[in-house]
């Protein structure tokens, strides 16, 4: 094990909690903006392939509707649609709260840090519901965000977000293998990469190129583009020139 994997996973909190209970379904959250869903299409289309996969159900087919109907007239808010399976079905419930603006997109002065946390496995390629295993490492290392890295300290993704590292004139981020959640910022964050010219690999991260990328962010449905300042134990980065370019394209998108 080369030293920053041995560090990194000294320092890792082991996080032992409860493998998620099915029975409490999958969801998704997403950003409203102007009484709309942002992304909302492909939101529902991950909450359909999950469905299937984990209990070979279809989409409600009142899930669209349900959230058009709580997004209408919240002009900037935080939705979460949940899918519960049923008897041979599933039941879709939507809830909304209003956001605070500077959260989304936020600045460097909301700059997070990360705390490593082991996982093994990582939390995978699907929302649960029952979120009692990422509530357990979030009060383990708070008020830092969990980096969750699996048993052999490969980094994997923040708890709130797909993690992007910015080494030299490259943009990397693990790729969706089914330790990661496919995040649906997280592809519009690659696509926004690559339409500015930027390169990016989709490749695993070892705990080397945490200490010595120069940027690193986090991408989520609801924050966008969340800067990193630094990771416990192991590295502290800056606010770049790669991180603002893809964020201020990202918001353009979203924002307007």
């Amino acid at each position: 094990m080369c030293p920053n994997a041995h560090r990194l996973a000294t320092i890792a909190q082991r996080i032992d909690g409860p493998t998620p209970d099915p029975a409490e379904g999958v969801f998704e959250t997403t950003l409203v903006v102007d009484g709309k869903a942002v992304e909302v299409d492909a939101h529902l289309a991950r909450l359909e392939s999950s469905l299937d996969a984990l209990y070979g159900l279809p989409l409600p087919a009142e899930a669209a509707g349900l959230v058009a109907n709580a997004a209408h007239g919240t002009a900037l808010g935080r939705l979460r649609l949940t899918a519960v399976p049923a008897a041979g079905a599933a039941t879709a419930s939507v809830r909304v709260a209003e956001v605070d603006r500077a959260l989304v997109f936020p600045d460097w002065d909301r700059a997070v840090e990360l705390a490593p946390v082991a996982v093994p496995g990582g939390i995978g390629a699907h929302k649960w519901a029952d979120r009692r295993l990422l509530e357990r490492a979030e009060a383990e290392v708070g008020p830092a965000v969990p980096l969750v890295v699996d048993s052999d300290a490969t980094p994997l993704e923040g708890s709130r977000g797909n993690l992007f590292l910015v080494c030299g004139a490259v943009v990397i981020t693990p790729p969706a293998d089914g330790r990661v959640l496919p995040g649906i910022t997280r592809a519009r964050a690659i696509e926004a990469a690559r339409g500015l010219g930027i390169e990016l690999r989709e490749q695993p991260l070892g705990p080397d190129d945490l200490a010595d990328a120069g940027e690193a962010f986090l991408t989520g449905g609801v924050r966008g583009v969340e800067p990193v300042r630094r990771c416990v134990g192991v590295s502290e980065w800056d606010f770049g020139e790669v991180t603002a370019r893809v964020a201020a394209e990202l918001r353009r998108s979203w924002l307007g």
